[in-house]
């Protein structure tokens, strides 16, 4: 919702913002997910919560949940552990082996399936290799929508590991991630950043644990993949994509016939 409205950068942070220890009851949750709560209260639905938080927030576009169904994150870490909840998993320290939707079997939003099967383009990331791309995989029938599809299916990058879920992961850790997660094939292309991150913004992010992804061609390659890379990286004391540049490589790249 936030990539889609007018004015990202406010809403990004009024979304994200999580409520200090000092209220009690609201300690903790952030803003994003009590809105959409509400709203699903308000409409008595929580697909109809997300369409029209569309209208409230002047979306351009269409969002649709991968599933309705109240499902729970659980990861099976290196050291035998299973831990529960998308907070708990990212704060963990020990290397995620797997990742797991509690209960396992959940239906699609048909609606979502309709987009996948007449998307020109289907783009996965960037965002939290195992709290926010891979559960979507997880749903059987989604995962067999995207291997089907004839359209291009690109992997956007993320600029830096995220501590605790993906400390120490090359970008090809992150394709091996995904691809062992699905039965089919889902992803063609990998977009990634070639910029190095300036010395002073990349020890910042050292210190609370994060680091550039290094982008391993040869392990991408024997992967399957094919890679664009460019300069993406926009910094002002955090490091994100720069989203125009990013938006024009997609459709300079992917809407000529010689890639599909």
């Amino acid at each position: 919702m936030v990539a889609l409205a007018d004015d990202e950068a406010l809403l990004s942070r009024l979304f994200q913002y999580r409520f200090p220890p000092a209220g009690k009851d609201l300690a903790g949750h952030s803003f994003g997910n009590l809105f959409l709560t509400a709203l699903t209260h308000v409409t008595g639905d929580f697909t109809e919560a997300v369409r029209v938080s569309g209208k409230v927030l002047a979306i351009r576009g269409r969002i649709f949940p991968s599933t309705l169904a109240n499902v729970t994150l659980e990861a099976t870490l290196e050291n035998g552990r299973r831990v529960r909840g998308e907070t708990r998993i990212s704060q963990s320290t020990a290397r995620i082996r797997r990742i797991a939707l509690v209960p396992r079997n959940v239906r699609p939003l048909a609606e979502a399936l309709a987009a996948v099967a007449a998307a020109d383009l289907i783009v996965l990331g960037p965002g939290s290799l195992y709290t926010s791309i891979i559960p979507n995989l997880l749903i059987p029938e989604m995962a067999r929508a995207i291997a089907r599809s004839k359209a291009p299916r690109v992997y956007i990058a993320n600029l830096m590991t995220q501590p605790g879920e993906t400390t120490g992961y090359t970008l090809a850790d992150h394709v091996r991630a995904i691809q062992e997660h699905t039965p089919g094939r889902v992803l063609d292309w990998v977009v990634a950043n070639h910029k190095v991150v300036s010395p002073a913004v990349a020890r910042r992010y050292r210190r609370q644990g994060a680091q550039q992804v290094i982008v391993d061609l040869p392990a991408l390659q024997k992967l399957g993949l094919r890679a664009i890379l460019d300069n993406l990286i926009e910094e002002h004391g955090v490091i994100r994509h720069n989203s125009r540049r990013l938006a024009r490589l997609l459709l300079e790249e992917f809407s000529s016939p010689r890639l599909n």
